[in-house]
């Protein structure tokens, strides 16, 4: 099984052998959220969290912010 160090912790992270970049996966050391961003060899990245709730307010309509304010 491939693996990766966690960039949170420096701990190794175990990845499926078919992972794909951009695929999210979890230390199970520290949980801290990671992102697949090299795969030969295997990179992890923190997954920011910021992209999240980002992604999350488009959901609530919030590209209309602008509209409703006049």
């Amino acid at each position: 099984m491939p693996t990766s160090i966690c960039p949170e912790c420096d701990e190794e992270v175990y990845v499926d052998a078919d992972i794909e970049q951009g695929d999210q996966v979890n230390c199970d050391e520290c949980h801290a959220g990671l992102v697949v961003v090299g795969l030969d060899p295997i990179e992890l990245d923190l997954k920011d969290e910021a992209d999240e709730s980002f992604a999350d307010d488009d959901d609530y309509g919030s590209s209309n912010y602008e509209d409703e304010r006049f």
